[in-house]
Order: structure tokens, then sequence, then C-alpha cells
């Protein structure tokens, strides 16, 4: 076996990988019951995935000219996923559009009521 045919055997299984992270995230998307649920499932398979699917480009391509470019893609992924997962999650959560009884803790609900308090003019005591 070559340094050619491992490359390509290393690049289809990063393929095949990444191929199912993704799937994963997609049906986690689906089928998971409330939002905070498909929050994760839509924000970590779903990096490992895309960072998967780029270090198989970067195997075939062989060339060094294209690694900065995909790891800028990737870079991208991982700072723009977090930060649209948690505005979803506190969207979801001001609007009510999760199961409050698969929460252990809520952190969230003395600083919701409280902003919910001063925005209609009413202060708690």
């Amino acid at each position: 076996m070559s340094f050619n045919d491992l490359l390509d055997v290393l690049s289809a299984i990063c393929i095949i990988a990444g191929a199912l992270l993704s799937l994963a995230a997609a049906i986690g998307l689906l089928r998971f019951p409330d939002l905070m649920s498909r929050m994760h499932a839509a924000t970590k398979p779903q990096v490992l995935g895309l960072f998967l699917l780029l270090l198989a480009a970067a195997l075939q391509m062989r060339r060094w000219e294209v690694l900065p470019i995909l790891l800028i893609a990737w870079v991208f992924q991982l700072l723009t996923v977090p930060v649209s997962a948690h505005m979803v999650g506190r969207a979801g959560y001001r609007t009510k559009h999760l199961h409050r009884e698969t929460l252990s803790q809520d952190d969230l609900d003395e600083v919701v009521e409280t902003a919910a308090h001063k925005e209609h003019g009413d202060f708690p005591e």
C-alpha cells in the first residue's frame, strides 16, 4: 500500500465519519423533544462533522496552500455556532418554547422575571 493509497483511505474514513455526524445532527434536530436538546444536536456533532469533512478535503487535495482556507472555515464555524445556539436558546427560553420539567437548574428564571417587570414598569420588592 503506497502513501497515496493510505491518504485516500484516511480521507474516505473522515468523509464517512463527518457525514455520519452531520446526519446525526440532522436527525437530532428532527427527533429531539425540546429546544435545548435540539440546540445540542445542532451544534456539537455538526462542528466535529465539518472538521472531519474539511480534513478529508485537505487530505485529498494534498496541497499546503489550501490548509489556511480550510482552517479559517473551521474557525469561523467554531466561533459562530455557539453564539447562534446561545441566541436561539435565549429566544426560545423567553418565548416559553421549552419544557421546564427537563431543566435540572434554571439560572435564567430570576433574570428574565426581573427584566419583564422592568419592561412593564412594575418593580418587585
